[in-house]
């Protein structure tokens, strides 16, 4: 099978069709009425209440640049996955009742296209995901299992029983969820009731790694979906499943406390890591103990400290690997990381995770996929001053880890990739537990939802954040005048902010958890405007180098590329039959000058003149809607080596050579960037020049 590598357009207009397969039911066109009404609740007693809940699948639409994303997702590859990549293809695919493939791959691809269908209410997205759910639902044995019985590995065409791996489960229970949250489909909770009473008779004779280590390292997200579903049945053989997937779980929280696992080099995979970050906070719902909040602090402290970078994600190429910005980090990484943070910052309301959320969702997340969203990178590097089929310094090196392609490095990203942006817009409003609703990421969208004691309203968020710093939220339509609050969450970097309700500025002070209350009677035209102030800040990083950051924004210097498409005439089955590889055609040392706080603003001058224009797509160099010129020398004794940027300088040191001279260059974006420097070595007082 040839892979046909195109753009497949489609109609960006709500797509019709003459009818909805059987699992959409009695709903409506797109939601069931439930969904619609937006009837949220919170967590079932004795599980501890979630800070926010949140709002049914399809509640929130994207507008402005996400939409633009989104669609950019609908007309690539998670649209079009099925067309593009055999793992995935039916009726082959295991999840399709298929001879092929029966792990994670099908999975992976519909845990990212069925929210994107909904977001966006595209009828032909969401027949597309329908097959694979209709299977999983009918896939359900006497005994309480699900999914495939038999696998045929696509590779080998070997036939292996492996119908008892709990890990590619896990994937499609998250599924089930969100068709449940969209529809209301009541065979969902039939199948996960007595798939659950099966896995808790089975757990003694086949722990969570009886098959593959995977399932250990992830049994959190079958925690998770354990305690969904005890939140809406009630069933107390829940809770003691829960406790017994969290004992034959990767003893995270432990680790976490006793430091044992993230201060060495290759000693957790990268996305075991991600995913298991949230573990602690998980098991918390149900055993109360501050030490999971307090080993989840500690992780996040390690994570920073011993493997950060400053797009706010880790090393890890594949297994953890260091602070240093040309050691890799894998795109399953960060999506899984997203949805860690976001189901951490849900459950706690803790301003660091959203704080933390969004510098992933706005550096890392678009820097590693193509405009079109058909090609991607196994890993990005922060310091990337190539990209090409190199042996680079990675744990585990395919060839072409770092090149942008369907299939390079190694799959899992190409199905995985999908969740990232659907997921955080559906993480971007939450209702409240006293009737309101929560704005806690700042992009542009719309939410409707009932509030109150019932009352039917929408929001609309008109913003062109995280490049400008100012939010406008309007009501646009509720059905009678209702009091409930709003909640805002103010983001740690801002240095001070304005809110105005109606054109009347309200309490900004923030509570111990970032958060703006305002508790009032809202009627349609209400317009609520908030106003953030950024600073340009130096972050400290790997030899003492820095960052340049302003608000959620890391600032790059974008290295003049010559791309290349080149064709696979070494490994075209497994790697794609061709990538996207850039050279870079112009110095890239370059070199902060330490700079006293008042003098930043004569060294670094933000442009933002470009946010008067129309952007559509910002991600990209071209249209990168705001800058920074920097004033700076050359690093003499900083070049490539081994086809990479070679070890950073020491800042701040004896024995750091410059140039002499200094030169400005424009910094922008980490996030519309493919080569680039991100992390700078500073000169000082002690170097061979001294500026100051």
């Amino acid at each position: 099978m040839k892979y046909s590598i195109h753009l497949l357009k489609m109609n960006r207009s709500i797509l019709t069709t003459a009818a909805l397969p059987l699992v959409l039911g009695l709903c409506s066109l797109f939601l069931c009425e439930s969904c619609v009404n937006n009837t949220v609740s919170n967590n079932r007693s004795p599980l501890a209440a979630d800070c926010f809940i949140e709002l049914p699948l399809g509640s929130i639409g994207a507008d402005g640049w996400l939409r633009e994303v989104l669609l950019r997702q609908a007309e690539g590859a998670t649209g079009h996955l099925d067309e593009l990549y055999p793992e995935v293809m039916g009726p082959r695919n295991g999840w399709l009742g298929g001879d092929g493939d029966q792990w994670e791959r099908g999975p992976y691809w519909i845990d990212g296209l069925l929210p994107l269908a909904y977001i966006l209410k595209d009828s032909a997205l969401i027949e597309k995901a329908t097959p694979w759910i209709e299977w999983i639902l009918s896939s359900a044995r006497p005994d309480g299992q699900f999914g495939p019985s038999k696998d045929y590995p696509y590779e080998a065409g070997l036939q292996r029983d492996n119908c008892e791996d709990w890990w590619p489960r896990m994937v499609a229970l998250k599924i089930l969820q969100q068709h449940y949250s969209a529809t209301g489909d009541e065979r969902v909770i039939k199948l996960m009731t007595d798939y659950f009473r099966y896995q808790l008779r089975m757990l003694d004779t086949k722990p969570l790694d009886n098959y593959t280590f995977w399932a250990r390292y992830r049994g959190g997200d079958n925690l998770m979906s354990v305690y969904w579903l005890y939140d809406i049945t009630g069933e107390k053989f829940l809770l003691d499943l829960g406790k017994k997937i969290y004992s034959q779980t990767e003893p995270f929280t432990r680790h976490f406390l006793e430091r044992d696992r993230l201060q060495g080099l290759g000693t957790i995979h990268c996305v075991n890591l991600a995913q298991g970050l949230k573990t602690p906070l998980v098991y918390a719902r149900f055993d109360k103990d501050p030490k999971y909040m307090k080993a989840t602090q500690v992780a996040l402290d390690d994570i920073r400290r011993f493997h950060g970078v400053p797009t706010g994600v880790f090393t890890g190429d594949e297994a953890i690997h260091g602070s240093s910005p040309t050691q890799g980090t894998e795109l399953c990484t960060i999506v899984e990381y997203m949805f860690s943070l976001e189901t951490m910052y849900r459950m706690t309301g803790c301003l660091r995770f959203a704080d933390l959320l969004e510098k992933v969702a706005f550096n890392a997340l678009p820097a590693q996929t193509t405009d079109d969203y058909l090609t991607r990178q196994y890993f990005q590097q922060v310091n990337q001053i190539r990209v090409s089929r190199i042996k680079n310094n990675f744990d585990c090196d395919h060839g072409v880890d770092n090149c942008f392609g369907l299939l390079t490095g190694y799959p899992c990203c190409t199905a995985n990739m999908h969740q990232g942006w659907p997921k955080f817009t559906q993480n971007s409003w939450y209702a409240t537990p006293d009737g309101g609703l929560a704005a806690v990421q700042y992009v542009p969208t719309h939410v409707e939802a009932r509030v109150a004691s019932g009352v039917k309203v929408r929001f609309d968020e008109d913003t062109f954040y995280p490049f400008e710093t100012k939010v406008r939220i309007s009501c646009t339509s509720i059905e009678t005048p209702a009091r409930f609050p709003l909640v805002l969450r103010i983001p740690s970097w801002s240095a001070g902010s304005a809110i105005t309700v109606c054109g009347e500025e309200v309490d900004s002070v923030p509570d111990e958890n970032g958060l703006v209350r305002i508790d009032r009677k809202w009627s349609e035209g209400d317009r609520v405007e908030i106003v953030f102030t950024p600073r340009i800040s130096f972050d400290v990083w790997n030899e003492n180098s820095r960052s340049v950051e302003r608000g959620p924004l890391v600032y790059a210097y974008a290295i003049p590329s010559e791309k290349k498409k080149v064709v696979n005439t070494v490994d075209p089955q497994s790697q794609g039959p061709w990538y996207w590889e850039f050279e870079p055609t112009a110095p890239w040392n370059y070199a902060l000058i330490q700079t006293p706080f008042t003098r930043i603003g004569e060294r670094y001058r933000v442009d933002e003149s470009r946010l008067q224009e129309e952007i559509l797509f910002p991600w990209n160099e071209e249209n990168a809607p705001v800058s920074i010129e920097a004033e700076v020398t050359r690093a003499l004794k900083w070049g490539e080596y081994n086809g990479m940027a070679g070890p950073l300088p020491y800042s701040l040191g004896y024995n750091f050579k410059t140039s002499g001279t200094t030169e400005k260059i424009k910094l922008i974006p980490y996030g519309c960037t493919i080569l680039r420097i991100a992390e700078f070595p500073m000169t000082g007082p002690h170097s061979a020049d001294n500026y100051e």
